[in-house]
């Protein structure tokens, strides 16, 4: 099932006067979003859909989650594709997460209130580019405290006529460059942004500082042989993102499907590891955050050479390199084959990579 067929069958079949039991046609194709479109969606984000606990609710809807920024739609920042209660249209919105924000305020007037003025203050602080082609408005049809809330929150969005649907790849685009746009906005100081009512309260975000148990191993370490390096890299706690994680559990089944092998246990501090006929692939995965590729390929380019050349020097195997991207990295493609290093990312239309990735046969042709 594609996006387009999954928000057509929402809309053809939702009832919010029915029961959410299983058995009943759209919750269960809400329950099983992760299922039908997780691999749609932009490299490292999750889906879920969302049909009311208990009862229906009258706005039936499917949250996109970077699970770096949030996995929990009652707080922080996350995109949405929210149904008017008439099922005629379907937004797709970056919202707020309102569920905490009402056990301080209630339902009524002063959560809508400080709701829109926090999307105010944040999409003033977003640059105009990324912000210039969405609309900040919301309407959703409906009186309740929760579709209320939804509208107020919104920071950009989309509204999309049900009879009206763009195309599969027209809803994909829209979707990766909404996911910019929340990129962006996760990256602006909360405390900036997530104010309170005139007159209200002061809110503070404490710093949060590392402990000596969190420094890294090779802070101040040079070593002296490849043993040395080795010793301490094989203790080394490495802390990865959960988009990271997401992104290797994405492209995985994906690269299985084409015949490889694809291995994360056993193999830190290596992020994937693939095998087929003998050969193997160190893979390094990299989020590109903002659209700065530089720090993402400058970042792959050093751990793939550093691990190649460690892990490696006793093996008889000399793996081919493999940087995997959230998205495009441009010229840096060329850049990065010039050093023996493959690159493969996501687009709307699915994987796709660098003239060896097409080689090694890890994604199709263009």
């Amino acid at each position: 099932m594609d996006m387009r067929d999954l928000l057509l069958q929402v809309a053809d079949t939702y009832d919010s006067t029915a029961s959410t039991s299983a058995g009943v046609p759209a919750q269960d194709l809400l329950r099983a979003v992760p299922d039908e479109i997780g691999l749609l969606v932009p490299a490292g984000l999750e889906v879920a859909g969302y049909g009311g606990k208990g009862g229906a609710t009258a706005t039936p809807w499917i949250g996109v989650f970077d699970p770096d920024e949030t996995r929990d739609p009652k707080e922080n920042l996350y995109l949405a594709y929210i149904f008017a209660s008439d099922l005629e249209s379907v937004t797709l919105t970056l919202q707020q997460g309102v569920t905490r924000l009402k056990e301080e305020l209630q339902s009524g007037q002063r959560l809508r209130t400080r709701l829109e003025e926090n999307a105010r203050r944040l999409r003033n602080m977003l640059p105009e580019k990324i912000v210039s082609e969405w609309s900040g408005k919301a309407e959703f049809k409906h009186s309740g405290w929760r579709a209320k809330a939804y509208e107020a929150s919104s920071v950009a969005a989309r509204r999309y006529e049900v009879q009206a649907l763009p195309p599969e790849l027209t809803l994909r685009k829209d979707l990766t460059e909404m996911a910019k746009v929340l990129q962006w906005a996760a990256s602006v100081e909360k405390a900036s942004w997530y104010g309170v009512a005139p007159g209200g309260p002061g809110v503070t975000y404490a710093g949060r500082h590392r402990s000596d148990e969190e420094l890294d191993p090779l802070d101040e370490f040079q070593p002296k042989s490849d043993s040395d390096y080795l010793a301490v890299l094989s203790a080394r706690k490495v802390e990865k993102t959960r988009r990271h994680e997401t992104l290797i559990s994405q492209f995985g089944p994906y690269v299985a499907g084409l015949g490889f092998k694809p291995i994360t246990n056993g193999v830190h501090p290596r992020d994937l590891v693939l095998r087929k006929d003998g050969d193997e692939w160190l893979v390094e995965a990299k989020v590109v955050r903002r659209g700065n590729a530089t720090e993402a390929v400058r970042g792959a380019l050093a751990q793939l050479l550093e691990y190649s050349h460690f892990l490696y020097a006793q093996s008889a195997v000399e793996p081919k390199l493999v940087a995997l991207f959230t998205e495009e990295v441009g010229a840096y493609v060329n850049y990065l084959e010039s050093h023996g290093i493959a690159s493969i990312w996501k687009t709307p239309e699915g994987w796709a990579g660098s003239i060896s990735a097409v080689k090694f046969g890890l994604v199709a042709p263009a």
